[in-house]
């Protein structure tokens, strides 16, 4: 079963432009203001109070990297890229930002519901992959983790199996995960230079 898009409550919401003063922005403002959302518009950067918006649009004719309070991509809230001129340049430096949905200039009398709910249900996407990426690499790192622990034990006269069971003893001597008591074991490896002096840990 498709999961329903959830239709988030844009009232009260916080909308920040960024684009030369214009009437693309009154138009967009009107929109946005009778929608509930709160705006405010900006040029030629946005200021450091975008970190907190729920919003923003941005001009793609005249922006140029440096104008965001963060790296590219990595907007903390949705990215609407304003579009006047398609050159195939302007298009990937709005991708590049992150835009998370468009809308065509001159912006007109509606459109501008739809590119919130899109850029909305766009950037939760991204950021739950993100967030399952992120955490598969965590999960694969744990595991070459705990395989390095139980070589440098093995690597102490023991067979595998004795190494991977002297790390499940030491973790809960510890009183930590497997995955903890490994990353101590090969940080004291680390610590100690690589030297193997055939001491167990304690």
């Amino acid at each position: 079963m498709n999961k329903r898009l959830r239709i988030p409550d844009l009232g009260g919401a916080r909308a920040m432009i960024l684009h030369r003063p214009h009437a693309t922005v009154e138009a967009l403002t009107r929109q946005l203001r009778a929608i509930g959302l709160a705006t405010s518009d900006h040029w030629p950067e946005l200021p450091a109070a975008a970190l907190g918006a729920d919003y923003v649009f941005f001009d793609t004719d005249m922006g140029h990297d440096g104008q965001f309070p963060w790296k590219p991509g990595e907007a903390p809230m949705p990215m609407i890229a304003l579009i006047g001129s398609e050159a195939p340049g302007r298009i990937e430096w709005a991708l590049r930002q992150g835009a998370d949905a468009q809308l065509l200039k001159p912006v007109g009398d509606n459109g501008v519901f739809s590119a919130l709910l899109i850029a909305r249900q766009a950037f939760e996407s991204r950021r739950a992959s993100g967030d399952e990426i992120a955490g598969l690499r965590q999960r694969l790192a744990e595991r070459q983790t705990i395989v390095r622990a139980v070589t440098l034990l093995a690597a102490r006269g023991k067979t595998e199996e004795e190494a991977f069971a002297q790390l499940r003893q030491l973790a809960m001597a510890w009183r930590e995960t497997i995955e903890q008591a490994a990353a101590r074991v090969v940080a004291r490896h680390a610590t100690e230079g690589g030297r193997d002096d055939r001491r167990e840990l304690p």
